[in-house]
């Protein structure tokens, strides 16, 4: 094809692409915007296939072939609840698979001593490869969190923020080598190998509670990966998607680090701030909780005009969604106002209460954002609280020595009932007690999530 052809495809490929981020903001809006970037990709591959470029078809059909097996099969058996995990695999495979063609263009490029000036290849592939290797080792760490392979709490030891940057800096030393001397191609492996060590490095002192921050990070890791790829060959479509991803990864990441009012930094270094030390739990505890039956919850539904439901990671651990779906529905057929209270940051990647509500087919006009749910607590009856604990504590609001002092937090405890529905009362991430437990209008209905659900069904049919 002329190569202005393949430009101009390459074009109408990144407005699709662009178009589908601006569908994806919104969630009525997703499904479209998902098509218009399936669409981008699906021209940018075909015209990359039709390239004169390509030396033969049989490796890509053997890979096409394979990876659409492997995404069926993934497609099939991954269930809703562990799409966390789905998405950090996702995007070490985005990464390692940037390094890798980098790799191959880099050793082609050698033994053909021709094509892209050996400068910008080199740099371009050292960029390809260091981000690439961070992205997909630190992914790997990410779902191993996920998936309760290794421990989700923040690994943290002395001296690991000397040796993650030591590790950097072998990496980089590697790559400089590289670039003064492009014939010692194997010096790239050297990048890569640095750079694997150190996406562990990076990951590790992340607790659970912050993969939401690391998944989007590690996004934005991916589509740079992919950035510095597109200009080893010399694509322009993906230098286009990757700098799109990266960017959009980062805007997220800073979204999440704002709902948590914690600093990137902090995050990566599995630090919560000290604070002041607080009440024990035995003080805030201590014969002010109190305890209800599925009956007593019941009742207070059947004098409710409003209910918010405010879903947390105990939600999906639990896999509650449809419960909690058939729930909202009986209060909604006895004329009960239902609404969804979400918090950016609930459950373990960015949307997650949101894809799984979403999986449970619950309307999108029902999910209300942090900011359009909090003035609305007021007037509510009953807030019911499923598997929440840090994103739910007014510490957050009251105590300004709090490790989450300035968190922005559902304001549940302004509803005139609030029943929070949990195992025990362990605490979240934060390793605080959360006084809302023990306010004198809220109610705690211990038990499994998913379980719990179900009784309050039960009840409020039988009342």
């Amino acid at each position: 094809m002329p190569p202005a052809l393949i430009n101009l495809v390459y074009l109408l490929a990144a407005v699709l692409f662009i178009l589908a981020l601006r569908g994806l903001a919104h969630p009525r809006t997703a499904v479209r915007g998902n098509l218009l970037g399936a669409l981008g990709m699906l021209l940018a591959i075909v015209v990359t296939l039709l390239d004169r470029r390509i030396v033969g078809f049989e490796v890509i059909l053997a890979g096409l072939v394979v990876g659409a097996g492997v995404g069926a099969l993934l497609a099939v058996r991954i269930q809703m609840t562990a799409m966390p995990q789905m998405v950090a695999l996702l995007n070490g495979f985005g990464g390692g698979a940037s390094l890798l063609v980098a790799g191959a263009a880099l050793l082609e490029a050698a033994a053909a001593e021709a094509g892209v000036p050996l400068v910008q290849l080199t740099v371009a592939t050292v960029a390809s490869g260091l981000i690439g290797a961070v992205t997909f080792w630190g992914s790997l760490v990410a779902f191993g969190k996920l998936q309760g392979l290794i421990p989700e709490q923040a690994v943290v030891f002395p001296g690991q923020l000397p040796a993650n940057a030591a590790l950097g800096l072998v990496a980089l030393g590697f790559g400089a080598w590289l670039v003064a001397d492009p014939a010692a191609t194997g010096v790239y492996w050297g990048v890569v190998a640095a750079a694997s060590v150190l996406g562990v490095g990076l990951v590790i002192p992340i607790g659970g509670a912050d993969m939401p921050v690391a998944i989007a990070l590690l996004n934005a890791y991916s589509g740079l990966a992919a950035a510095a790829t597109g200009f080893v060959l010399g694509n322009n479509a993906l230098i286009i998607a990757g700098s799109l991803v990266g960017a959009s990864g980062i805007i997220l990441t800073r979204i999440m680090c704002k709902a948590m009012n914690r600093s990137l930094a902090n995050v990566l270094t599995g630090a919560i701030a000290a604070g002041q030390a607080g009440p024990s739990a035995d003080q805030v505890y201590a014969g002010r909780v109190k305890a209800a039956t599925a009956e007593e919850v019941a009742m207070l539904f059947d004098t409710a005009r409003r209910v918010a439901i405010v879903p947390g990671y105990g939600m999906a651990v639990s896999q509650a969604q449809y419960a909690v779906r058939d729930l909202a529905n009986l209060l909604e057929s006895r004329e009960i106002e239902v609404t969804f209270a979400i918090h950016p940051v609930a459950g373990r990647m960015p949307g997650h209460m949101n894809v799984l509500l979403a999986e449970a087919q619950i309307p999108y006009d029902k999910l209300k954002t942090l900011e359009e749910a909090n003035p609305a607590f007021e007037q509510t009856d009953v807030a019911l609280v499923i598997g929440a604990n840090d994103v739910v504590n007014p510490v957050a609001r009251t105590d300004p020595g709090s490790p989450i002092a300035g968190m922005p937090i559902l304001d549940v405890d302004r509803a005139r009932t609030v029943v929070v529905i949990k195992r025990s009362l362990s605490p979240g991430f934060a390793g605080i007690p959360n006084p809302l437990f023990a306010a004198d209008n809220t109610l705690m209905f211990f038990g499994d999530g998913k379980q719990a659900v179900l009784d309050l069904i039960a009840a409020v049919k039988e009342s």
